[in-house]
């Protein structure tokens, strides 16, 4: 199945290429999406292991994924009257207080839907069936209802879940590219994060930009190239991102 929302890097168009670097099925039995976003490799399988985990820093991202997990119907019934409208974008992106979590998660929704490129910040005009985005909310509960869903930075996760038998999937912002992400991710997290995966127990699969920089870092790791569509270009362009998928095994 796909993910019901759309989110920057996601990896709808490497899904594909990813999912084909993965151990055999079976071989591990706790399966981790460190850097959750759209959960596009999540969504792919009806189930990857015995134990699945979805993280994200993002507070907004995960409140709507524990949301659409336990009360489906309600961010529903919220969101029933929904109208793509300018006016509704640029209120549902204001701060305010009070909400409740299923208020909180329908405002983040539109802000997702009605955005240009996802930013949750600048207001685009689509052409998306609203109805049957809802209607998929439903079957995503299902799909999340043995999912673990944590909201906890990288390093303090793998002190949680890490195993010799368990498999991460790591999507983090890119190299040079962390402006485009609300949660910014610091030049120096990128070394942080190599030094915690050297450290791990178990596998890991890890999905880069392709650059100097990176291929420097995870030097002496399985590097595996992979192209895209530049889906920040227009869509007449016939640009490709390069990509790196890495892994230690």
């Amino acid at each position: 199945m796909n993910s019901f929302i759309s989110w920057i890097g996601g990896k709808k168009l490497l899904r594909k290429a990813i999912l084909e670097q993965f151990p055999e099925t079976g071989t591990f039995d706790r399966y981790i999406e460190v850097f959750g976003g759209a959960a596009w490799l999540l969504f792919s399988r009806d189930s990857h292991a015995k134990m699945e985990v979805y993280n994200d820093i993002n507070g907004e991202l995960v409140n709507l994924f524990r949301v659409v997990k336990y009360h489906p119907d309600s961010l529903q019934k919220e969101l029933d009257w929904t109208l793509m409208s300018r006016e509704m974008f640029f209120d549902a992106i204001q701060p305010a207080r009070g909400l409740t979590d299923i208020q909180r998660a329908a405002r983040f929704w539109i802000a997702i839907k009605e955005s240009f490129g996802t930013d949750c910040r600048s207001f685009g005009v689509h052409g998306k069936d609203m109805i049957k985005a809802l209607e998929l909310l439903q079957e995503v509960s299902v799909r999340l209802n043995r999912v673990v869903i944590e909201h906890l930075d990288f390093e303090h996760l793998f002190k949680t879940y890490d195993r010799d038998s368990a498999l991460f999937y790591l999507d983090p912002p890119y190299y040079d590219a962390e402006r485009y992400y609300s949660d910014r991710f610091q030049p120096e997290d990128h070394t942080r994060l190599k030094t915690a995966l050297d450290n791990i127990k178990g596998r890991f699969i890890l999905s880069y930009n392709d650059c100097p920089e990176i291929r420097t870092l995870y030097e002496g790791y399985t590097m595996v190239e992979a192209e895209r569509p530049d889906n920040l270009t227009a869509k007449s362009q016939s640009k490709r991102y390069r990509e790196l998928i890495i892994k230690n095994f």
